[in-house]
């Protein structure tokens, strides 16, 4: 079974950074490339951030190119997304989601006050 696990929400101030990661498991994680999204209520879920199975390659979603940056363990079968300089935007429910999977984990609440 897949599951992906986020974690790392939580509530800071604008300019503040926070780490999420998601833990995957029951698929060969190294194989896949992975993704971060985010979603507000009321909006469609957008990609925020894409590495490729092997950790090269990253894409950024415009709004937070320079700010955010994505990373793998693939020996710990997790996705990272670095989180710097954020702002009242950046307010949203953060999830990974493996490439071509169509598999979700529960996510993980990120709110940033101004």
């Amino acid at each position: 079974e897949v599951q992906l696990v986020e974690s790392g929400g939580g509530s800071v101030q604008s300019g503040g950074s926070l780490r999420l990661s998601c833990v995957a498991s029951g698929f060969p994680f190294e194989s896949r490339d992975m993704r971060w999204y985010r979603q507000t209520p009321g909006k469609v879920r957008e990609l925020v951030a894409s590495i490729s199975s092997i950790g090269i390659g990253a894409q950024y979603a415009d709004s937070v190119k320079g700010r955010f940056t994505i990373s793998r363990d693939n020996a710990k079968n997790t996705v990272y997304l670095q989180m710097d300089r954020l702002g009242p935007e950046d307010t949203a429910v953060y999830y990974c989601k493996a490439l071509l999977l169509n598999y979700w984990g529960k996510g993980t609440l990120v709110t940033v006050s101004s």
